[in-house]
């Protein structure tokens, strides 16, 4: 009986321990760091790189590539960040995640998203969070309206790509 609980108390220790360390690693909500990680896990969401390779990413003001910010408004220090995104090999890529590089967005093409850190991580689904104001939007909404399903995995990858969050 000891030797199980010393053993299930090494254990949680170590689970703990591995935990605390993935979390110390993890960039902080909205840096460039983050936004760098989001555009990796973009990239590895079939959802956003298949159903997106089609009319959304073509639609960019012949720029060829969409800009996507996104800020937490509770962060009122921490500058937007951006991803762009382009059509590369058949796939809607994210090509960059950091700073903001461009300064002035085209509404016709590029998105603005803005929330407070607790809405960003219960957003629940785009057409909730817009009619409910949790998601401050700017940008094609006929084209997010057509795009729902691509536009809920990205905001699920907002909240899952692994971040330091401030305390609220």
């Amino acid at each position: 009986m000891f030797k199980k609980m010393t053993t299930a108390t090494i254990l949680g220790l170590g689970l703990i321990g591995s935990t605390t360390a993935v979390a110390a690693k993890a960039p902080s909500f909205m840096s460039p760091a983050w936004a760098q990680e989001l555009c990796t896990a973009w990239n590895n969401n079939p959802t956003l790189t298949e159903k997106l390779a089609g009319s959304w990413v073509k639609n960019n003001g012949g720029k060829g590539y969409k800009v996507m910010e996104i800020s937490d408004s509770s962060m009122k220090t921490v500058p937007p960040v951006q991803l762009e995104i382009a059509l590369q090999g058949g796939k809607a890529e994210c090509l960059y995640g950091g700073p903001i590089k461009v300064t002035r967005l085209d509404y016709d093409y590029d998105y603005k998203m803005w929330a407070t850190t607790h809405n960003w991580h219960h957003m629940g689904s785009p057409l909730t969070a817009m009619m409910f104001g949790r998601l401050n939007f700017k940008g094609p909404k006929m084209e997010a309206m057509e795009n729902m399903r691509p536009f809920d995995a990205f905001l699920k990858l907002v909240k899952e790509v692994p971040a330091t969050t401030p305390a609220p």
